[in-house]
């Protein structure tokens, strides 16, 4: 009988997930078809029965659609008050997260787990709000309709033609304690839709003629009790084996069909496929590797097995010493109710030495059913299966069988005037245990009869005949020949199990070295290239990876080896593989005179692309353990490039709200730089039209002043902008020549001494300072706009400084002032596009120089920064990289130890 011994792993699962339970509240899912089943209603019920109970009942958020019957329910449930949010001038009823978390009930009734929030509330979605209050310990009830499960999104789309936009997670329905299925016949729901229990008329009307026409609701009502059975299955495989009971619980059928090497498997699989069909069932094949197997025996299972994916059955590979308890480990595992198990035409001397699989699944097998088909004799395939096996040793195994003993014989000899004959079988012992623990059991046996018969031949009386005179010698060589076929069988067994670990320890190597790189590759073309040669090493074939292109047509994106795939043929293969999602190719049923086989990379049930493999020796066939890591590779690869296109879509999300932000920011900034004087413009302009004859020169100048004054200003923002736009474009180059710090200040001076002229200016310049490789009209863009900065920010009379020295090899230019400084934390975002963070003593500024300075000394291999000084008013200090030497590497700036500078540079 089957042990009843737990499962340990289970058992921990178990307790682990009980232990979670402790510190989370427990979700339960009301589910439906579609809206109007009666969700809410339930749900509404089920909390007056637990209010009724002593449990502490809140109604957190219910959507009633102003269903009377609905509404009548809440009477005598605790309601808090929706938390209300104005969005584009509409006011929008939400559920208060915060209330319901400070109120801490027992139980919290949220309805529409799919809904999305309002902007401006803590979470995007509601089911992010439930995930809170269950972390909080706060049990929830809530709803949600099958459409909006995310796996089964596109099916329902596809169904009824209108896609749903608000989804949840599969995980968060995994999450759920408990599921509820509420159901109701389609004609019934139909009658509640005409009746107005759903919706008011006018949308009840184009309800039925879009969304609930009888064939959408039977098909998604279809939907919903299949998800609702399988979120069911699920759990009772976790409670089974966390239980421990080894008995097979039958709320659904699941057969597992054993496949061997035997021909008749093929009949086997074929009356397993028709009994699930009968019951529509779910089914395996389950194939034993043992170390005994066979190369002709591995060759025949694969077949056997190919024929059971094909016929629609899930197949498993495992590996083990004895058949039947790998067989029934798996059936107790997997909650199997079925075994098929073909009776062989082995004979009855030959079951009795060897033993019967069969009778020891019967025997063994418990409360499961065990079917046993009877097939056809065994033809040529497994007498060449048997002849193998027994051939399996080679004439050098014998060979040196003979060697050992001829060894042994001498060894004897020369022992022999000195010990009793008794002592000698020790030395032919030794040579069959040596024989034993190297070659097969063939020569084992062989070594064991030899050195019997050599004992007896040469070192009892009679000597040189086989006559046995003394009786005890008979156990002597009994001795020596069970010795020789146990230690043989042993070892053999320990190589066997060596080998296979040995495999198995390669292949996880394999997949570890695999994972841990990919995880360290971010870019679609170096996951390829890795993974194509990763491969190829691994199988010591060809291999290539084609990815789609914009028009959906896959192309090579990387290969490694002679192989390109490049033919029609092959291509043709691997854009079947992609469309489908199947392998296809050499040693498969598909298109098998392809010169490789393709698998697809699919992740989250979405092509990504092809791995086309190519063996260099193309008779040397998969076998299935090969076939399962070539495919766990592809779904290694195919996770990797899910993960580098959801990073892509996460730094393009990221940079689509950065502009979202600069634009708004820009059209904030702009509208109100431009209209302050745009306004002044058109005011003294309307002044001068209006009161041409009235107005006396002095005035006219004034507004005409006024007017050129403006669009001064104006055109410094038109500047700044295309300033900021020019240096941000792709391709932009600095046009680099030597210059003195010097002249370069010289000119930012004369350039801004109409904005400096109500300033006293200092310049502190080094007089060791050597030139500087930079593009002289942005450099000079840095110095006006700081100078300008510093200007707008300080009072009128004070000193504005301008010092110019070195900080180990690179050139440190400040600009100190005497203002209000800086608010304590905005050193770094005051250099952000659009940021104006102190009040400036005019009225006018974009908030984009600094953003300006930022971007144009990083374009010469320098930093940018601001500080507040000890004595007050704020410190500006940027570096640039010195020269090398003057001449031919002269545009050359030394950045060697440029981070160390920028360290002593704000100091």
């Amino acid at each position: 009988m089957i042990p009843d011994r737990p499962d340990p792993d289970a058992l921990l699962a178990q307790v682990t997930g009980q232990d979670g339970l402790m510190r989370r509240g427990r979700l339960k899912i009301f589910f439906g078809m579609c809206a109007g089943v009666g969700k809410t209603f339930a749900m509404l019920q089920e909390a007056q029965e637990r209010s009724q109970a002593g449990v502490d009942v809140v109604a957190g958020y219910i959507e009633s659609h102003g269903r009377p019957e609905t509404d009548a329910l809440k009477q005598g449930l605790e309601q808090l008050a929706p938390h209300w949010v104005v969005y584009r001038g509409v006011r929008l009823r939400e559920f208060d997260l915060d209330a319901a978390l400070a109120r801490r009930p027992g139980l919290a009734l949220v309805d529409e787990l799919a809904h999305t929030n309002a902007e401006g509330l803590r979470h995007v979605k509601r089911y992010q709000d439930v995930l809170e209050l269950l972390d909080a310990g706060i049990d929830v009830y809530t709803t949600i309709n099958v459409q909006h499960v995310e796996s089964l999104n596109d099916v329902v789309a596809q169904i009824t033609g209108i896609p749903v936009r608000e989804t949840v997670p599969d995980s968060i329905i995994d999450r759920a304690d408990e599921i509820e299925l509420i159901d109701i016949p389609p004609d019934d729901l139909l009658q509640r839709l005409s009746e107005g229990k759903v919706y008011v008329a006018d949308q009840a009307r184009r309800a039925v003629e879009r969304f609930f026409k009888r064939e959408n609701l039977t098909a998604l009502r279809e939907l919903a009790l299949r998800e609702t059975a399988a979120r069911v299955g699920e759990q009772v495989l976790v409670d089974r084996a966390g239980r421990g009971d080894v008995r097979p619980w039958a709320t659904v059928e699941r057969i597992l069909v054993c496949v061997g090497p035997s021909p008749l498997s093929a009949r086997v699989i074929r009356i397993a496929r028709r009994m699930a069909s009968a019951v529509q069932c779910e089914w395996v094949a389950v194939s034993v590797d043992t170390p005994s197997q066979s190369d002709l025996a591995a060759a025949q299972v694969r077949r056997n097995l190919k024929l059971a994916e094909r016929l629609g059955a899930e197949t498993i590979v495992m590996v083990g010493e004895r058949v039947v308890d790998e067989i029934l480990g798996y059936a107790i595992r997997q909650n199997v109710t079925k075994i098929i198990v073909g009776k062989t035409a082995l004979s009855r001397w030959r079951e009795w030495l060897r033993g019967s699989i069969v009778d020891e699944l019967i025997r063994r097998s418990g409360e499961i059913d065990v079917h046993v088909v009877k097939g056809a004799a065994e033809d040529v395939v497994s007498n060449e299966i048997r002849s193998e096996s027994a051939s399996h040793a080679g004439w050098r195994e014998y060979a040196w069988a003979l060697a050992v003993m001829g060894c042994c014989t001498l060894i004897a000899t020369f022992a022999f005037p000195y010990f009793s004959a008794v002592n000698l079988t020790m030395i032919y012992l030794a040579g069959v245990v040596f024989v034993s623990t190297r070659y097969a059991s063939g020569p084992s046996a062989f070594a064991s009869v030899l050195a019997a018969l050599l004992f007896n031949f040469l070192f009892t009386r009679p000597y040189y005949t086989l006559v046995i005179a003394d009786t005890q010698y008979v156990v002597a060589f009994a001795g020596l020949l069970a010795t020789g076929l146990v230690v043989s069988g042993l070892a053999q067994r320990v190589r066997r199990q060596g080998a296979a670990a040995r495999i198995r320890y390669l292949q996880t190597l394999a997949l570890y070295f695999m994972s841990r790189k990919l995880a360290s590759l971010a870019s679609r073309d170096d996951l390829a290239a890795f993974a194509a040669r990763h491969v190829a090493d691994v199988f010591s074939g060809d291999v290539v990876v084609l990815m789609p292109s914009a028009t959906g047509r896959i192309e090579v994106s990387a290969r490694h080896g002679e192989f390109v795939a490049d033919s029609p043929n092959e291509h043709a293969a691997a854009q079947w593989v992609f469309e489908h999602q199947k392998c296809a190719g050499w040693n498969t049923e598909t298109l098998p005179a392809s010169q490789a086989i393709y698998v697809p990379l699919v992740a989250s049930e979405k092509a990504l692309g092809v791995m086309g493999f190519r063996p260099r020796v193309r008779e040397q066939l998969l076998e299935p353990e090969q076939r399962h890591l070539l495919e766990t590779f592809s779904t290694q690869l195919a996770i990797a490039l899910e993960r580098t296109a959801f990073a892509s879509q996460a730094e393009a999300a990221r940079a689509e709200s950065e502009r979202e932000q600069i634009r708004s920011s820009l059209l904030s900034s702009v509208s109100h730089d431009f209209r302050t004087p745009l306004a002044a413009i058109s005011g003294a302009a309307d002044a001068l039209i209006d009161n041409a004859t009235s107005l006396d020169s002095t005035t006219r100048d004034e507004l005409t002043r006024s007017i050129a004054e403006e669009a001064g200003r104006l055109n410094q923002i038109f500047g700044k902008l295309l300033d900021m736009t020019r240096i941000e474009s792709v391709g932009f180059k600095l046009h680099r020549e030597p210059y003195p710090v010097d002249e370069l200040v010289g000119a930012a001076l004369g350039r801004m001494q109409a904005v400096l002229n109500r300033h006293r200016i200092v310049t502190e310049i080094s007089e060791d300072m050597p030139m500087i490789a930079v593009d002289a009209v942005l450099i000079n863009e840095v110095f006006a706009n700081l100078l300008e900065n510093a200007a707008r920010y300080t009072p009128d009379g004070s000193t504005i400084t301008l010092r110019c020295g070195l900080v180990e090899e690179a050139a440190l230019i400040e600009v100190l002032d005497e203002g209000a400084g800086l608010e304590p934390g905005t050193e770094k975002e005051i250099f952000r596009r659009f940021v104006r963070k102190r009040p400036p003593t005019d009225r006018y500024g974009t908030g984009l120089g600094l953003a300006i300075c930022d971007a144009i000394v990083r374009l010469h291999g320098g930093n940018i920064g601001a500080e507040n000084r000890p004595a007050g008013g704020a410190r500006f200090w940027f570096t640039l990289p010195i020269l090398r030497s003057i001449g031919t590497d002269s545009l050359e700036p030394n950045s060697d130890r440029q981070q160390s500078t920028d360290n002593q540079a704000t100091e």
